[in-house]
């Protein structure tokens, strides 16, 4: 059976656990199997640039080697390392950023981002224009709690509406990425909330993978 490995950048297995969670309607019966892998030695979460730094190399080596892997995903919304890994396989390499995005212009266009920290929107903005898709991006706004926060805190859900609203009626977002792997868990409550799509990173580019991987048979 072919393999799609799912890389958690960050050190906390708690996000790699929601993050499987998230992904258990595309495990299917004959299809890869999907397997999420924590970062041991990765920052507990991925928030600032030499963050990003870091996880980009612990990433890049992680992909060098796997050798088991048919495809991977690096599962952060900085989608450090994608580059370095793809220059260092010949196998399919999605970032769930890039994926996201992809994803969010197929369903209505603009899109808005929930991000996790005010410093994460300028490098989020980067990766867009770096791939010519800024004009799609109605607004990207934080909620401003950490990944750890994001994934479990009481009040995590409360301000997922509220930013995600503000971008729906102010920005004028028609569908919403969110911006952090730690946001996977809230995906369906939140889109049954705000009334417009809600991408999941993880599961677009998990999809992706297990797409190509069984295309490639």
């Amino acid at each position: 059976m072919a393999l799609v490995r799912i890389i958690n950048p960050n050190s906390n297995d708690g996000v790699t656990q929601a993050m499987s969670e998230a992904l258990e309607p595309l495990r299917l019966n004959d299809g890869p199997e999907i397997d999420c892998v924590t970062i041991a030695e990765g920052p507990f979460g991925v928030e600032s640039d030499d963050d990003v730094r870091l996880a980009g190399a612990l990433v890049r080596d992680e992909v060098t080697k796997d050798t088991k892997a048919a495809a991977f995903v690096i599962a952060c919304y900085s989608d450090p390392g994608l580059a370095e890994a793809r220059q260092e396989t010949s196998k399919p390499v999605f970032g769930m950023a890039e994926s996201a995005i992809l994803t969010a212009v197929t369903r209505g266009g603009d899109f808005g981002v929930i991000s996790i920290l005010d410093q994460s929107v300028p490098r989020h903005m980067k990766h867009l224009e770096e791939r010519g898709m800024a004009h799609f991006c109605a607004g990207d706004r934080p909620i401003n709690m950490t990944v750890a926060e994001s994934a479990s805190a009481d009040g995590a859900f409360k301000r997922l509406v509220e930013v995600g609203s503000d971008l729906l009626e102010k920005d004028g977002a028609k569908s919403i990425i969110l911006g952090c792997a730690g946001m996977a868990r809230h995906r369906t409550a939140l889109e049954a909330e705000l009334g417009i799509p809600v991408i999941d990173p993880v599961q677009a580019g998990a999809a992706m993978a297990v797409g190509a991987v069984c295309l490639d048979r």
